[in-house]
């Protein structure tokens, strides 16, 4: 799926990306905990998007030592487009399949979701 989306941003970059839109905004510290990366790689990506323009840097206000991030219009419009072409390419590849498989991989979701939301079945 990730060479589906195209080669705009690199997997820990989009990742990235993705957390700040869903969580943002955040300090550097806490989007290496929520990506399970170390602070100064996240700093890294975060210069890089900072570049691209896809997120912006102020300050934090609750400690004005450190900043947040949040993302750009820019930066949500490509994640948009990108998951354009990931559903895309995976609805093709669904519409191909016989109905049981379907049915298994509807089943296998509904698992899946149960687990995150904590529910046990």
């Amino acid at each position: 799926m990730r060479q589906e989306a195209g080669d705009e941003l690199s997997p820990s970059m989009t990742a990235a990306l993705a957390t700040i839109e869903n969580h943002g905004p955040l300090t550097p510290s806490a989007l290496a905990e929520l990506e399970r990366i170390k602070r100064p790689t996240a700093t890294r990506v975060l210069r890089r998007l900072e570049e691209e323009g896809l997120i912006e840097r102020s300050a934090d206000p609750d400690d004005g030592r450190s900043a947040v991030v949040c993302i750009t219009r820019d930066g949500a419009a490509l994640l948009k487009k990108l998951r354009s072409r990931k559903n895309a390419y995976l609805a093709r590849r669904l519409r191909d399949l016989p109905p049981e498989d379907l049915a298994a991989l509807e089943r296998a979701a509904e698992v899946l979701e149960g687990l995150l939301d904590g529910e046990q079945r």
